[in-house]
């Protein structure tokens, strides 16, 4: 006996409603026309000063650039937002601090060898701090993905994102303890001393004690590090993906990850491999971080993750060269409404362009929508 089968009723697309879409941009461009008028103007009036923070906010955004491709990564190969990246950053942070403070780890070069350059010397132990920062954060991060995220891969993706808050709550307040990190402010001892240049009848070294003329740009060597640091590792990141195979493994796993076990990929080595990238450059940011802005707290990876995952879904998440422009656009959109209207307003008018893009650009800059199968 021929069975029929019930026929399976179509999806109905519900189409957005274009008067509500038509309002939504033309809310958008008065808004950029808005923005525009008030940064033209303040060019005008004060360049030096807009000059600077422009500047102020490429180092900003520089650092969120190496927490988004974090987020980023982890998104585009197993579709989770790791809301624990940001306090795996305040790990990086904290290790460096340990480390710098309490066992000197910049200085050992110039311990060991009494005749080394200064310089080299404090280079190489600066530089020996950062690999271990990123080498706890590495170990953090792949811990919490074996314990946490991958017994729930196959499970839904609301229970993984319940976690991944529970997992960033519990890194939070057991470094509230006494014991661990405590609740206070902690000044943050800087590896190197820092140089400045200023700029205003030509380029000038600063010299101690010297004061800096008012209409003058000011350039540290933090900011060169943090440029030269963040800039090496997309170039590395873009070539890992594009030309290695570990990098064709996670554009595999990424894309269809069944087909990819078929293929012999083992999936979840490129997951915990992609966690741990994310993490190593979490921890690269907290150090850099920490020597821009020499304060350190508990719940310092808080605000820097959350606006790091608003430049991931600005750019469009899962896009490598997206995390890294949207950071760029966070960092100058933080620093400019710090000057320009008000502190407090920073953290709002960085919410703000993220339910902007949500609403006018779900995919962000970079992002493709996702073509449903026939």
């Amino acid at each position: 006996m021929q069975s029929i089968s019930r026929p399976q009723k179509m999806p109905v697309i519900v189409k957005p409603n274009s008067f509500l879409a038509w309002i939504g941009r033309g809310g958008l461009i008065l808004l950029a026309l808005l923005i525009a008028y008030i940064l033209l103007r303040n060019l005008i009036e004060k360049p030096l000063f807009f000059v600077t923070n422009i500047i102020n906010g490429l180092q900003l955004g520089f650092v969120y650039a190496l927490i988004a491709l974090g987020y980023t990564m982890v998104y585009g190969i197993v579709k989770l937002i790791n809301f624990a990246h940001g306090d795996v950053f305040m790990v990086g942070a904290f290790t460096s601090f340990f480390a710098i403070d309490r066992f000197k780890l910049h200085e050992w070069p110039l311990r060991a060898f009494p005749t080394i350059n200064p310089v080299l010397g404090i280079a190489l132990g600066t530089i020996t701090t950062i690999l271990l920062s990123m080498v706890v954060c590495v170990l953090l991060a792949v811990t919490i993905e074996r314990v946490a995220y991958k017994p729930l891969r196959d499970a839904p993706r609301i229970a993984a994102l319940i976690t991944a808050i529970g997992v960033s709550f519990f890194l939070e307040y057991f470094g509230l303890l006494d014991f661990v990190f405590s609740a206070r402010f902690i000044p943050y001892p800087r590896p190197f001393e820092v140089t400045t240049w200023y700029i205003a009848d030509g380029i000038h070294l600063t010299q101690p004690g010297e004061p800096i003329p008012e209409n003058a740009i000011v350039i540290s060597n933090i900011l060169i590090i943090i440029v030269i640091l963040t800039l090496g590792i997309l170039l590395f990141l873009q070539y890992l993906v594009r030309r290695t195979k570990i990098g064709i493994a996670m554009r595999a796993t990424s894309f269809d990850k069944p087909t990819a076990r078929l293929m012999g990929i083992n999936v979840d080595s490129v997951i915990s491999f992609t966690f741990a990238i994310g993490a190593a450059f979490a921890g690269l940011g907290g150090v850099l971080y920490a020597i821009a802005y020499p304060s350190i707290k508990t719940l310092m990876g808080v605000y820097p993750g959350l606006k790091a995952f608003i430049s991931a879904v600005l750019g469009g998440i899962g896009s490598i060269p997206g995390a890294f422009v949207g950071a760029l656009i966070m960092g100058q959109a933080e620093a400019l409404t710090a000057s320009y209207i008000s502190t407090p307003m920073r953290d709002a008018v960085a919410f703000t362009i993220l339910i902007i893009v949500l609403l006018v650009r779900p995919t962000g800059i970079f992002g493709e929508p996702e073509k449903e199968k026939a």
